[in-house]
């Protein structure tokens, strides 16, 4: 079951609201009703999730929160639920295992404004999935089939696809994924190395340093075990790396940046992991001993382990799409992705 279905209640259906006014609404009456009681920490993550809306909505909903005392900043990542100035304590319990209570209008109002974002997800892994092998043609009328939704659902969705880079019009208005080559890797990392290590830096201040002890622990632990260990946890623990490491800065947009620049790269090793390649243990190591820096306030040290990082990962990931390049395609994609012969 859907986190958004988890609980409903009635109530007559108001005047079409913002996404960020839902937001506001359902994070109030749970904080009112106590269902998030004083010290969770709320994270635009998690509660988008729950909400099946992008992070900017929630960003918002939580800013007015905050300007009406129902939540407040702290030295942490999110906001602290309840008044400043209380001594109130971080609660980092996971918000999904609260059973927060979503009105009756509210969720249908979300599922009626989101219809682009319950598809994106399943769109999005379908295209990276297989373009690493090729080109493909992406057909409208076709992926509105599949999913059941409108042209102008599908249209939101590509659009979205655009924006990250993924997908592109070719000059017969054609929607077009891949081919993602090795030279566009190798461009992606260039610019990780361009913003991640300047947003560690800026963000250094703002890191939560709870979450950052935790993924010291869980990286040092990790260590100790077998590779494959190791390979089994790491799209999880990276991304919670990212999310600590990087994205701390308060900076939005630049962190939008990282996050966009990010995605063919994340694919790409997603499906590389699928493929059965061997992974690098030292990922690990580089990665403990970049959060063990900022641990230690070394900053600058810090930020310059993630620029040998990235520079260790791109050699990786190239090493590993020279092996991909011999694999035949894959047998089966979604019925909406057309190959397209170069």
């Amino acid at each position: 079951m859907s986190p958004l279905h988890q609980m409903t209640e009635n109530g007559a259906r108001p005047s079409a609201q913002k996404r960020y006014e839902i937001a506001e609404d359902v994070l109030r009456g749970n904080i009112e009703d106590s269902t998030l009681p004083p010290g969770v920490v709320l994270l635009e993550g998690p509660i988008a999730d729950i909400l099946q809306i992008s992070r900017a909505p929630v960003q918002r909903a939580l800013q007015t929160l905050e300007s009406e005392g129902l939540v407040h900043r702290f030295n942490g990542r999110g906001y602290l639920v309840g008044p400043a100035g209380q001594g109130i304590e971080p609660n980092r319990i996971d918000i999904k295992t609260l059973g927060l209570t979503i009105p009756r209008h509210a969720d249908e109002a979300l599922q009626s404004r989101a219809s682009w974002e319950r598809i994106y997800n399943t769109v999005e892994a379908d295209v990276a999935g297989c373009v690493v092998f090729g080109q493909y043609r992406i057909i409208e009328i076709e992926l509105a089939d599949h999913f059941n939704v409108s042209r102008t659902v599908v249209r939101d969705v590509l659009t979205r696809l655009r924006e990250r880079g993924l997908v592109r019009k070719n000059q017969s208005s054609h929607w077009i994924a891949g081919p993602l080559t090795a030279q566009m890797i190798k461009d992606h990392f260039v610019l990780r190395g361009m913003l991640e290590p300047q947003a560690l830096m800026a963000g250094a201040d703002h890191v939560d340093r709870g979450r950052l002890n935790d993924l010291f622990l869980r990286l040092s632990d990790l260590e100790q075990h077998e590779p494959a260990d190791h390979l089994a946890a790491l799209e999880a623990i990276y991304a919670d790396f990212i999310d600590v490491c990087i994205l701390a800065t308060p900076n939005e947009r630049l962190k939008e940046s990282i996050r966009n620049n990010l995605l063919p790269v994340t694919a790409t090793e997603r499906l590389l992991r699928r493929l059965g390649l061997p992974g690098d243990p030292a990922i690990i190591t580089e990665l403990r001993l970049v959060a063990e820096l900022l641990l230690r306030g070394a900053v600058k040290a810090a930020a310059a382990m993630m620029e040998n990082h990235l520079e260790a990962a791109v050699n990786r990931t190239i090493a590993q799409m020279k092996i991909v390049a011999i694999i035949p395609g894959p047998s089966v994609t979604a019925a909406y992705l057309t190959r397209v012969l170069e």
